[in-house]
């Protein structure tokens, strides 16, 4: 096995080659691009019988006809576009086989004319990943499946680099020219440190390790030549200024083809992050917002979002086993014995009943999309 270094640093060569020869787009190109799109309307989907992505994808659990049936609905409140997390597991079980199902997933997708932005990496919940059946959802948590990619163990074992470079650079040249894709989003929320109650099972150096990550996983999606543009959401600090941006936001921001990026505050919280986007001179999209206990709402956000063109993604689609409509602070205290006040999150009940009817009238008429 090569020196931790040395294996760093052959891989560090390697990425900065392929960056040479397939460099980021150019202001020009990114607006060019975002012209020739509609408003970009969506929601981070998965359908309501997996509780994450793993049991989304693999094959004894994955359910075509559910997601049509989903995505009707989506299509039916004028919805265009879906944020869906893929995982570097399934890709080592079995690359032929993940490479199909995501196909059938676009036919679908093209079906309901809508184009997803698929995410390669998350840095989000529990970090010990595992293939094969999943548990079953914790009564009364939010997201109390959902797993990192990559985890901890492949995180922080260097011989796995050349596992993760095969994942990304086989899943987007596999869809490099495939118009049924809108965006690549290279990392979610990289420098999260994890959330739940997972504290003692992430390396204390996580921060670390994933910006070490996080420019090479760029670099190998860009060196598969893709026709659609890169992007990785910023989500925390201060983006006023550049030198004020966390040494992981400054490579989601340098590398990103299109910048995109997460708010769960009210209007004037959200207006003012997209105040400090704006001097990139490049096309935004919110690729998570809809938090209703915290105002992040369909009413107090998408008419900005119009306004600006700004592609807005909610958070939650179905009410299902992933349970997003629990708060985050449900990990503290379980919503057991009753239901929280309001939904977090999600739009459906896994009836196809929208959780409130004026959510989904409003994104109806604000899309002038969908059918009645």
């Amino acid at each position: 096995m090569l020196p931790r270094r040395l294996l760093i640093a052959l891989v560090l060569l390697t990425a900065s080659l392929h960056a040479a020869t397939a460099p980021r787009w150019t202001e020009q190109k990114a607006n060019q691009w975002y012209a020739q799109q509609p408003w970009l309307v969506g929601s981070d989907y998965i359908p309501a019988n997996a509780i994450n992505q793993l049991e989304m994808w693999q094959a004894a659990t994955f359910d075509p006809k559910q997601i049509d049936l989903e995505l009707g609905w989506a299509q039916a409140i004028g919805m265009n576009t879906m944020r869906v997390f893929l995982h570097d597991l399934l890709w080592q079980q079995d690359p032929v086989g993940f490479r199909n199902r995501i196909r059938t997933f676009l036919e679908i997708c093209e079906r309901h004319h809508i184009r997803p932005i698929f995410v390669l990496f998350d840095s989000c919940w529990d970090p010990n990943p595992y293939l094969g059946p999943q548990h079953p959802p914790t009564p009364g948590i939010h997201n109390s499946g959902w797993v990192q990619s990559p985890g901890t163990a492949a995180l922080e074992d260097p011989a796995q680099i050349p596992r993760l470079e095969t994942y990304v650079r086989g899943i987007v040249g596999a869809f490099a020219n495939d118009k049924r894709i809108l965006a690549w989003d290279i990392w979610n929320e990289p420098d999260n440190e994890g959330g739940g109650n997972y504290d003692k099972l992430e390396p204390p150096n996580k921060q670390q390790l994933v910006l070490a990550l996080l420019p090479l996983a760029f670099a190998w999606a860009r060196g598969a030549h893709p026709s659609q543009p890169l992007t990785s959401g910023l989500w925390q600090g201060d983006w006023s200024a550049y030198e004020k941006l966390s040494p992981t936001a400054r490579v989601q921001l340098d590398d990103s083809d299109i910048v995109s990026f997460h708010n769960y505050g009210p209007p004037a919280d959200f207006e003012k992050h997209v105040a400090w986007l704006r001097p990139s001179h490049r096309p935004l999209v919110c690729t998570e917002y809809m938090a209703r206990g915290l105002g992040s709402t369909f009413a107090a956000i998408l008419p900005i979002a119009k306004k600006e063109k700004i592609g807005a993604i909610s958070w939650g689609f179905v009410a299902g086993k992933t349970q997003t409509y629990f708060p985050w602070d449900s990990w503290q205290h379980p919503y057991v014995d009753k239901p929280p006040l309001v939904w977090h999150h999600d739009i459906f009940h896994s009836d196809g009943t929208p959780y409130r009817p004026e959510e989904v009238a409003l994104i109806r008429r604000l899309t002038g999309r969908g059918t009645q």
